[in-house]
């Protein structure tokens, strides 16, 4: 049981930088733009995150700057791809490479000497609720930014299906042209959806370094942003079955760490495919039968080409 209770938590924990990150992504390719670059937009709120930290040892303060981080990037990710029309999948992978060249740089410029953690989200609940059998370790004991990427899918599902402005989103990356038909603005709403995807990574990227590590490592999301993409496929563009594909990751993430503490004769490069081979996996399945994908997904709107 204590095994079990322990895997659920790890899943759980490994989960929430996808989770978060994806949330956001689920707006972007709802308006029918496709954010490759959330990958770097979490590499860069990761160091965002850390760096604010060391500096301030104000969480709010560093996680309100690493989704401005993840926002300013997806701002150039938006002016490329929605007001110039340029290839988004070009421009997300020239985002993803910004980003890496970047913190690699500004961390070989900032960090001397050796590694220090800095401060973890805080786990808000007492003590008394943690010491509650399964309930305690599984959740009750999670840090704050965990409840934070329990509560958002709930919250982006409401607004995206439950709203007027939610409709807008979804009406744009169905149909832009009818959209500005209707006297909607079609590209303010695809600029505040990939606003929200950034912001969304940056805060992803957080939560990767706040939560559990407590510093920076180049690279150090690891595909978590294409998996992001993956687990919105996957749970075809719903908040709700997205947060649930972000779980499978997480329950991947947590059995390959458990499997290379045992002694064995297969190297440790096996296990660590496993939470990528799940999500491969989940993605053939997920897409047998019907697809969700928006219609104009990927597609830059012209008003003046003819319909």
């Amino acid at each position: 049981m204590e095994v079990l209770t322990d895997l659920l938590a790890a899943s759980i924990r490994l989960a929430v930088p996808v989770i978060l990150t994806s949330i956001g992504l689920t707006y972007s390719e709802r308006s029918g733009v496709t954010n490759i670059g959330t990958e770097g937009m979490m590499l860069l709120g990761a160091f965002a995150a850390v760096t604010v930290t060391r500096v301030t040892g104000n969480l709010l303060l560093a996680t309100a700057t690493a989704m401005l981080a993840g926002g300013l990037l997806s701002l150039i990710h938006a002016y490329v791809s929605v007001t110039r029309r340029a290839n988004q999948i070009v421009s997300g992978f020239t985002i993803n490479l910004l980003a890496l060249g970047l913190t690699n740089v500004l961390h070989a410029w900032l960090t001397t000497g050796t590694r220090a953690r800095v401060i973890l989200y805080p786990v808000l609940t007492p003590d008394a609720l943690r010491q509650l059998p399964f309930l305690g370790p599984v959740l009750l004991g999670q840090r704050a930014i965990v409840w934070l990427a329990i509560v958002l899918p709930l919250v982006a599902a409401w607004v995206l299906y439950r709203t007027t402005w939610g409709l807008n989103i979804r009406a744009v990356g169905e149909h832009s042209r009818a959209t500005a038909a209707a006297g909607l603005p079609v590209f303010r709403l695809r600029y505040l959806a990939v606003l929200i995807s950034g912001v969304c990574a940056g805060l992803g990227g957080s939560a990767l370094a706040l939560a559990d590590l407590g510093y920076f490592v180049p690279g150090m999301t690891a595909g978590r942003g294409f998996i992001a993409q993956a687990a919105v496929v996957v749970g075809r563009w719903n908040p709700l079955l997205v947060a649930v594909a972000c779980l499978l990751f997480g329950a991947g993430n947590a059995l390959q760490v458990r499997l290379q503490m045992f002694e064995s004769s297969i190297p440790y490069q096996f296990p660590v495919m496993l939470p990528y081979l799940l999500t491969i996996i989940a993605v053939a399945v997920g897409s047998v039968g019907r697809t969700a994908e928006p219609k104009e997904l990927g597609k830059p709107y012209n008003p003046q080409e003819e319909s």
